[in-house]
């Protein structure tokens, strides 16, 4: 049994490294002109041309989302609640800048596969090979009970007497 479980944390750190240097990749592009990417201008004028709603706030969350969720991906922290925003970005990117299925003429087979796989990821969770790991598990951060006050040192000296 310990064989397979260190196959699957292995397996997860795998997905969760490769995931998180496409994210970062195109998110740096995007936010900060890292690659030859548009930058955050560029990326905000590009979806202005899409028909983006609030093209300046969208392009800021989208970039945001894929270059700290790579980040968040990569040490393995909040994996299943950062995965969401994830998904929603590579979804809307899929079916707002795509057209088509092949990835080749410009289709969404591509921003599809990674959503579907950091959905896979989010369900799993990052694994143990990772820095959620070692934090205490977050039933036990917001189910902690308040402590009890003391009594006053007075009280408890005149219930002796």
């Amino acid at each position: 049994m310990q064989v397979q479980k260190l196959r699957s944390d292995i397996g997860l750190l795998t997905l969760r490294l490769g995931l998180a240097t496409v994210f970062m990749y195109h998110g740096s592009q995007k936010l900060f002109g890292a690659f030859g990417g548009p930058g955050l201008e560029g990326f905000t004028g590009y979806l202005s041309q899409l028909g983006i709603p609030f093209a300046s706030a969208n392009a800021l969350l989208a970039a945001s989302t894929e270059f700290f969720g790579g980040v968040a991906l990569l040490v393995g922290l909040w994996v299943p609640l950062l995965s969401i925003p994830m998904v929603f970005t590579m979804l809307v990117a899929a079916f707002s800048a795509h057209q088509g299925f092949n990835a080749a003429a410009g289709g969404n087979e591509y921003p599809l596969m990674l959503a579907f796989a950091t959905a896979a990821l989010g369900m799993m969770g990052a694994g143990n090979l990772s820095l959620q790991a070692l934090l205490p598990p977050a039933s036990t951060l917001l189910n902690r009970k308040a402590p009890t006050p003391k009594a006053p040192v007075g009280a408890t000296l005149q219930k002796q007497a």
